[in-house]
């Protein structure tokens, strides 16, 4: 099946030989014995001629190469970037095409994103540690960085840098086995395993342990999952022993987990932790510069600056901004370089600098469920088992310290008929805080602090 560009070529052509001042003379020597030889998502490989190009490259890429990118984006709605070769060069490029498509086909099958590398990865200060931890990882099967436990808050490009690694491994051993999952594909493939019987287990245990490195993504989502805790803690074991890379993310450092076995927390802590932190200002733009130049889009400095300045909180926020100024520009102002005024308007609605970000007690009902892995009709609930009623009573106390919600309005929220349940949950943390001092225990002060920066951010 022809492609898209292959498809359209025809009338790519058409559109050069009418759309543009090019000399007829030029476009029948020239444009007309183009061919398209092969084409990807983001590149169109056109060959040339040997004989007509063999001293007319040069000329034909300088020249007419903005003409038939333009055509093509016109005609496809699709920017490519082109590629010319001859046909002496197709051997050279067949074989090299083998090599990316089997790096792509392994890729894919380790559940890798092709568009996190460590290229297209921008480091900062805030990140600049983890990064040199995650590139020793990748460049060293042995070493003493095992497993590199990277956390950190949502948007910060924890998966991002999980995917790089994992890319970099493939790249450079051949035979490396490879095997990025979530932490939900992880616990559904256990479910799935139990309820297929002993043969499903055989298979699901070949499958994790029969590798060279495993990436497992947002592991705070195993805990208090017994059985997939049980299954994850052998899975390390077995691969930890056999000197095999294991690389773990997570929204917190273990020392904050509740509800898990010491024997887990402890491998958590036996290699490398290291924190990936939200970007500031410059690493901001330079994520924002290093969009367009990887989507061969425009944004002014002043644009730039503005999205940088206003969105702070984490980079996927950012990058979502982005496009939104670039998709919105597309349709109001075709081929036409995007405006201060156009962005502004485009992310009026969350962006707004002249007004503080107002907290809600939806915001923190929201943020405490995540952080104690429950889900908010959970925390709504009358669930009165400890590792529910506590994060509810939390969920109280932040709402009368961080909002002017009354008492009422904090009990209707989460669910309970009068205001008496929310003074009780109030009143425990209160008392809890205090014996803390008294105790020099400072445990629950620094996770409400944690807590409160989640909320914040």
């Amino acid at each position: 099946m022809k492609q898209l560009v292959s498809k359209n070529w025809d009338a790519i052509l058409e559109m050069l030989e009418n759309d543009f001042e090019i000399k007829p003379v030029l476009f029948k020597t020239f444009i007309k014995p183009l061919k398209v030889y092969d084409e990807n998502d983001d590149t169109v490989v056109i060959l040339m001629d040997d004989e007509v190009y063999q001293h007319n490259d040069s000329y034909v890429k300088e020249k007419f190469y903005a003409f038939i990118k333009n055509s093509i984006e016109t005609v496809t709605s699709k920017s490519y970037n082109l590629k010319f070769i001859s046909k002496e060069e197709l051997g050279s490029y067949d074989a090299t095409k083998n090599e990316h498509n089997l790096l792509r086909e392994r890729a894919a099958s380790a559940n890798l994103n092709p568009n996190y590398t460590f290229d297209t990865f921008v480091v900062g200060d805030n990140n600049r540690l983890v990064t040199a931890a995650a590139l020793s990882v990748a460049e060293n099967p042995g070493t003493n960085w095992n497993p590199l436990f990277i956390y950190g808050g949502v948007g910060l490009g924890k998966t991002h840098l999980m995917h790089s690694i994992a890319h970099y491994i493939l790249e450079n051993q051949k035979d490396a086995r490879v095997l990025y999952v979530t932490s939900e594909q992880f616990t559904n493939e256990v479910i799935e395993a139990i309820k297929e019987g002993v043969l499903a287990s055989k298979e699901f245990r070949k499958k994790y342990r029969n590798i060279d490195a495993l990436l497992i993504d947002d592991i705070q989502f195993v805990i208090g999952k017994e059985r997939t805790e049980e299954e994850f803690f052998h899975t390390f074991n077995e691969l930890y022993q056999a000197g095999k890379r294991i690389i773990i993310s997570s929204d917190r450092p273990p020392k904050d987990f509740t509800n898990i076995e010491d024997r887990i927390k402890s491998r958590f802590g036996s290699g490398m932790l290291s924190e990936i932190n939200p970007p500031d200002y410059e690493t901001r733009m330079a994520i924002l510069k290093k969009r367009c130049e990887l989507e061969q889009e425009h944004l002014s400095d002043e644009i730039l600056n503005y999205i940088a300045t206003n969105v702070n909180s984490n980079i996927r926020e950012l990058e979502g901004a982005y496009k939104k100024v670039t998709a919105l520009n597309k349709l109001v102002n075709v081929n036409t370089e995007a405006t201060l005024e156009i962005a502004k308007n485009a992310l009026k609605d969350i962006i707004n600098p002249n007004v503080k970000n107002v907290i809600t007690i939806d915001t923190i009902i929201d943020v405490v469920a995540s952080h104690y892995e429950l889900s908010i009709d959970q925390l709504r609930s009358s669930n009165r088992s400890s590792n529910v009623a506590y994060p509810r009573q939390i969920a109280m106390y932040l709402c009368k310290q961080l909002t002017s919600a009354s008492l009422k309005e904090i009990a209707s929220k989460l669910g309970k008929k009068d205001h008496s349940t929310i003074v009780h949950g109030i009143k425990k943390i209160e008392d809890d805080l205090e014996n803390e001092k008294k105790s020099n225990n400072t445990e629950l002060s620094v996770k409400l602090d944690v807590i409160k920066k989640l909320i914040s951010s």
